[in-house]
C-alpha cells in the first residue's frame, strides 16, 4: 500500500471510558422509571375511588332540651361535635385554621410536593412516617383511612387527597375539615372547640386570637396542651401561637399592628366545666330519655351520632322544685333514706319531673321507677272497681278488725275497730277490713277486677301483678305492683275523667336536618276512655274527701282542690327476714317498708315514695317520731314542697262534680269513732246499734237500687248521720294479723 493510501486512513476511535457507559445506561434507566412512574401514577389515580367516610366522623352530638326547648338537659354523642356549614364560620377564623395548616391550601392541588419530598426523606432515614400533610390530605386521612402511620396508608392519602383536591370544591373540604378535625378536650370540629376552651359553641362569636389559639392546639393537641404549666410548653404554644398571627397578617386577614397587640398575651380561657352529663339527679331523666327513643324506633348511632334535636317532656322550673324538695324537705335522719317522685300532667301523659335519686353516676337505682309496695295507695283501684260493680259510696261495710278472708285473719291497723262503715268512710279513713270485706266478700272475683282496674288506669303489667288477681290482699297493695311513676300516671287517669294517655318522655325528635321525625301528637291515638266518666268522677270525689277529712288531711295546705290517697306497707325489714323465718313470721307487720302520698289536682298528678335501706327494704320507722312512717307525714310534706311552687300563678281548678245518682246517700249508716287511743283487742261484736256488715239498715233501700226521686244536690262532706268533728287518726303499718297467702308483707295507711 503507498504511502498517500496509508495516510488516507480514518484515524482509530478511543473507547468510552466505562464510567460514561453507566452513566448513559443509568439515564436511559431513570427517564424509563419517570415514564413508568407517570404511567403508574395516571393508572393509580385513574382507578382510585375515594372511600365511603367513616361514619364516626360525620356524627354529629344529640342534643336534649327540657320541654321549652330553651334550656339544655344534656347530650348523647361518641364524639363530641356540632357541625356547622362554612358560612357560619366567619372569615378569619378559617383563616386562622388555614395559616397554622396549609398555607397554600387555596392553590395546591391538595397535596404538597415539599410535604412529599419532606416525608421520603424521613422514610429515607428510617424515621416515623410524619409532616407533608395539607389540609386536605389531613381531611382525607381523618373522613376516609386510618390513623396508622405507614407506607401503603401514606400512599393511599396521597391518590385520595389529590383526587378530591381535583374533583371538589376547596370550601366543601375546608368546611368537612373544620367539622371533623380534633382540638383536644373531647371536642371535635371547630364549634366543639369554641365551646370547650371559652364556652362559645358559635364560631361567630370568637374573636380573632381565640380563633389563633384553636389553630395553635389543632396542630397537636398534647404538644400544645394549654392546661399545662411546664415553661417547655408555654414557650411552644406562644410561639406556636405567634406563628398562626404572622400567617394570618401575611394572608392580609389581619393588619400588621393587630398582630402585635394580639401578640402580646394569649387570649383567657374559659372552659366549660368539665362534668359527665349524667352526674346529679338529671341525670335519670336523660337515661329515661335515652330509653324511650330506642323504644320509638331509633337506633344506638342515630342517639349517639345523629345529630338528633331531642325535646323531652320535662319542664326546667318544676324539676329543679322537684329536686329542691326532695333532698330539703327530709326528716333529720336521712342516712340510707330515699325518696322517689314523679309529676304526670292529666290527659296528656307527660312526664313532667321525676326524681329518682341525688346522683346517677354514684347509684344508677331510680327511686322514682322501681318497683314497690303500694300499700293502701292501691285502694282507688278497688274502689274504682266497686264502682263499676255497682257498688255505691253508701254500701256499708265491716270496719270491725279482725276480719276472717279465706280462713285468715286480717286486720286494721293496731287492730282498731271503726264498727259499720260506709266505702266513702272506708276510703277516707283507710279502713283495711271494709276494702277486704268489699274486694274478697261483696265483690265476684274482687281481687282480678282490682287488677284489671289498675291497669287500666296506668299501673303497667307485671308477673307481680298478675300474681295478685288470685291473692286476697291485693287490695293492700302488699307486694312490689307499681313505682312512683306508674302511680302517678294512674291517677292522672282520675284526674282526667278515666281518659288514659301513655306515659312518655320524648316530646320532639328532630333530625340534623331540621325535619321532624316524632312528635307525642302521635300518641293520642293511644289515648281511651279507660275508667267511665261518672266512676273517675266519683273517685275524685271520694279522694277528695281523704284530704278534706281523713288520712291526707296536710294536703289542706295547698289551698286548692286536692284529690290523693296514703299509702304504708307493712312487712319484716331486710335485716330481719332471718330472725322471722327462725320464728315462724312472729315479725310480719313490723316494719314500714315504704310510704306514699299521692296526690293530685285537675292540672298535676304527683306521687312521692319513701323507702330506707340499699335495697328499698328496710324499716322505715326509726325515720319518724311517730308511732310509724305514716304517708301522711313526710311523704305528703314533701308533696307539698314540690306543689306549692310548681302551681304558683296557675289558675284553681276544680274536679267535676259526680252525677247526683252516684253520690246519693241511700243508707243511714252508724259511724263509730274510735276511741282516742289505740287499743290491741279487736271488738268481736259490734255495736248493737249497727246492723250486720253485710246487710244495709232496713229502712234503707238495697245499695244498687236508685230511688225513684234522685237528688242533684251534691251532699256536704260532713254526714249528718255522723259526729261533726270527725276525728283524723294517723294509722301506722300493721295490717294483717294472720300473714296472707304468697304475701310477704301487708298494707296499711
Amino acid at each position: 500500500m503507498s504511502e498517500a493510501r496509508r495516510k488516507a486512513s480514518p484515524p482509530r476511535r478511543r473507547k468510552k471510558h466505562w464510567a460514561l457507559r453507566v452513566l448513559g445506561w443509568f439515564t436511559a434507566l431513570l427517564f424509563l422509571g419517570v415514564i413508568a412512574a407517570v404511567a403508574a401514577f395516571f393508572v393509580i389515580y385513574q382507578t382510585t375511588k375515594i372511600p365511603t367516610a367513616n361514619e364516626a366522623f360525620q356524627a354529629n352530638t344529640t342534643t336534649v332540651t327540657y320541654s321549652s326547648s330553651s334550656q339544655p338537659l344534656g347530650q348523647f354523642f361518641d364524639q363530641n361535635r356540632h357541625s356547622v356549614p362554612l358560612a357560619q364560620i366567619p372569615k378569619h377564623v378559617q383563616d386562622a385554621v388555614i395559616a397554622a395548616e396549609d398555607r397554600t391550601f387555596w392553590t395546591n392541588p391538595g397535596i404538597s410536593p415539599q410535604g412529599m419530598v419532606r416525608a421520603a426523606w424521613n422514610i429515607a432515614r428510617g424515621q416515623q412516617l410524619q409532616g407533608g400533610s395539607t389540609i386536605t390530605q389531613q381531611y382525607v386521612k381523618v373522613m376516609y383511612l386510618t390513623q396508622e402511620r405507614t407506607l401503603t396508608r401514606k400512599l393511599q392519602e396521597l391518590f385520595i387527597a389529590t383526587k378530591l383536591g381535583r374533583t371538589h370544591d376547596k370550601s366543601s373540604t375546608l368546611e368537612g375539615y373544620l367539622n371533623t378535625i380534633y382540638f383536644g378536650k373531647g371536642a371535635y370540629g371547630i364549634s366543639a372547640a369554641g365551646d370547650a376552651y371559652f364556652t362559645q359553641p358559635d364560631p361567630k362569636q370568637l374573636s380573632v386570637p381565640q380563633a389563633a389559639l384553636l389553630a395553635t392546639v389543632l396542630n397537636n393537641p398534647t404538644l400544645f396542651n394549654v392546661d399545662r404549666t411546664d415553661v417547655a410548653t408555654k414557650r411552644r404554644i406562644i410561639e406556636r401561637y405567634h406563628y398562626v398571627l404572622d400567617g394570618m397578617q401575611q394572608m392580609g386577614t389581619i393588619t400588621a399592628a393587630q398582630e402585635a397587640r394580639y401578640a402580646k398575651t394569649l387570649p383567657p380561657l374559659k372552659p366549660k366545666k368539665k362534668q359527665n352529663v349524667y352526674a346529679g339527679a338529671k341525670g335519670f331523666l336523660l337515661d329515661m330519655a335515652r330509653k324511650e327513643l330506642l323504644q320509638r324506633g331509633f337506633s344506638e348511632e342515630q342517639i349517639s351520632g345523629g345529630g338528633l334535636k331531642v325535646t323531652t317532656t320535662f319542664s326546667y322550673t318544676q324539676q329543679l322544685q322537684m329536686v329542691k324538695a326532695a333532698e330539703n324537705e327530709l326528716p333529720d335522719k336521712k342516712d340510707n333514706l330515699h325518696v322517689g317522685m314523679a309529676t304526670v300532667e292529666p290527659g296528656t301523659g307527660r312526664l313532667l319531673a321525676m326524681y329518682g335519686g341525688p346522683n346517677f353516676l354514684a347509684s344508677q337505682l331510680n327511686w322514682a321507677t322501681a318497683k314497690a309496695r303500694p300499700g293502701s295507695g292501691f285502694k282507688p283501684f278497688a274502689l274504682a272497681a266497686a264502682l263499676e260493680d255497682g257498688k255505691s259510696l253508701y254500701d256499708i261495710f265491716q270496719g270491725d278488725s279482725p276480719i276472717k278472708i279465706q280462713g285468715q285473719k286480717l286486720g286494721n291497723e293496731f287492730n282498731r275497730d271503726y264498727g259499720d262503715v260506709t266505702l266513702l268512710k272506708a276510703t277516707e279513713q283507710s279502713i283495711n277490713t271494709a276494702f277486704y270485706d268489699l274486694v274478697d266478700n261483696k265483690m265476684q272475683d274482687g281481687p282480678n277486677k282490682v287488677v284489671n282496674a289498675a291497669e287500666a288506669a296506668g299501673i303497667p303489667s307485671t308477673k307481680v301483678l298478675e300474681d295478685g288477681r288470685h291473692n286476697p290482699s291485693t287490695v293492700l297493695g302488699p307486694d312490689p305492683f307499681a313505682s312512683a311513676v306508674d302511680m302517678a300516671e294512674a291517677y292522672a287517669t282520675f284526674a282526667a275523667d278515666g281518659m288514659y294517655a301513655p306515659l312518655h318522655v320524648i316530646s320532639e325528635v328532630k333530625g340534623a336536618d331540621g325535619k321532624v321525625l316524632f312528635t307525642d301528637k302521635s300518641l293520642d291515638k293511644n289515648k281511651k276512655q279507660a275508667i267511665r266518666q261518672d266512676v273517675a268522677r266519683t273517685v275524685n270525689y271520694a279522694l277528695q274527701d281523704v284530704v278534706t277529712d281523713g288520712t291526707g288531711v296536710g294536703a289542706k295546705d295547698l289551698g286548692r282542690p286536692v284529690a290523693g290517697k296514703t299509702g304504708t306497707a307493712g312487712g319484716v325489714a331486710v335485716e330481719d327476714r332471718a330472725k322471722d323465718k327462725a320464728c315462724g313470721g312472729c315479725m310480719q307487720g313490723s316494719a314500714t317498708l315504704t310510704s306514699w302520698w299521692t296526690g293530685y289536682t285537675p292540672q298535676m298528678s304527683t306521687a312521692v315514695v319513701y323507702r330506707a335501706g340499699k335495697t328499698g327494704e328496710s324499716n322505715l320507722d326509726p325515720y319518724s317520731s311517730d308511732k310509724a312512717f305514716f304517708g301522711g307525714n313526710w311523704p305528703l310534706k314533701t308533696w307539698l314542697a314540690f306543689m306549692k311552687p310548681a302551681l304558683d300563678g296557675a289558675p284553681e281548678e276544680s274536679f267535676p262534680d259526680p252525677s247526683g245518682d252516684q253520690i246519693k246517700d241511700t243508707t243511714t249508716p252508724t259511724y263509730t269513732p274510735p276511741p282516742s287511743t289505740p287499743t290491741n283487742t279487736p271488738t268481736s261484736t259490734p255495736p248493737p246499734s249497727t246492723p250486720p256488715p253485710s246487710t244495709p239498715p232496713p229502712s234503707t233501700p238495697p245499695p244498687n237500687t236508685p230511688t225513684n226521686t234522685p237528688t242533684k244536690t251534691k251532699p256536704t262532706k260532713t254526714k249528718p248521720t255522723q259526729p261533726p268533728n270527725t276525728p283524723v287518726i294517723p294509722l301506722p303499718t300493721g295490717g294483717a294479723t294472720t300473714k296472707p297467702t304468697n304475701t310477704p308483707g301487708s298494707g296499711g295507711q
